[in-house]
């Protein structure tokens, strides 16, 4: 069984109160999380540097028994990255990001899943980032969190560790769901407020 099988609604510690709707729910893509989160690319490529130096050195100074290294470096190299991309398939697969009319709910987690309310009223603004392959990271900058940068990890802005900013990764349509999120802001700020309004949502650049 799930460690998720008892949620009454998925991706929600509960069921939504009176007045409150989901206005988008989705999961991050795992290839996106591997790469920016787990940095599988990083691993990857010093991997090939080492390999590269050991072979050289064995061309160079015509070590032949340095051979049977570089093939257990090359093997170790292949099962860390695949280790890391199956750690953040499993990671995408346990994450589920969800925008209601009232708040945004981040629950993820393999092992100890967890669940993170972040009400309108403590969001500051958001940014959106779209990388080269059509994906791309909503941060967002909150007013008060008592989460750490360890506790809200993968799903969080790279960097931010002393102000943790809690992120959404990897969205496959990540302008579709930044425009949801914006008008989602802006219903909810008073109406007597415009100004809060048009800040509650503020397109910027991120870390990749």
């Amino acid at each position: 069984m799930s460690e998720y099988a008892n949620e009454p609604v998925r991706g929600l510690p509960g069921h939504l109160p009176a007045g409150e709707h989901i206005v988008w729910q989705g999961s991050p893509a795992w290839l996106p999380l591997a790469r920016r989160a787990f940095h599988t690319h990083l691993v990857a490529g010093y991997f090939v540097v080492l390999a590269g130096w050991s072979t050289a050195t064995a061309l160079t100074g015509h070590t032949a028994a340095l051979l049977p290294g570089i093939g257990v470096t090359v093997a170790v190299g292949v099962a860390a990255v695949a280790l890391l991309s199956f750690l953040a398939f499993l990671a995408a697969r346990a994450t589920v990001y969800t925008i209601t009319n009232r708040r945004i709910v981040l629950r993820f987690g393999i092992a100890l899943p967890k669940c993170v309310n972040l009400p309108f009223a403590q969001i500051v603004s958001a940014g959106l980032k779209v990388h080269a392959d059509g994906t791309g990271d909503l941060p967002l900058t909150v007013s008060e969190t008592r989460l750490g940068f360890v506790h809200l990890w993968p799903n969080v802005r790279p960097w931010r560790i002393g102000t943790p900013e809690p992120m959404l990764r990897g969205l496959r349509e990540p302008e579709e769901v930044a425009a949801l999120l914006a008008d989602a802001l802006r219903a909810a700020v008073p109406v007597e407020q415009p100004a809060a309004a048009e800040a509650a949502f503020i397109p910027q650049a991120v870390a990749a």
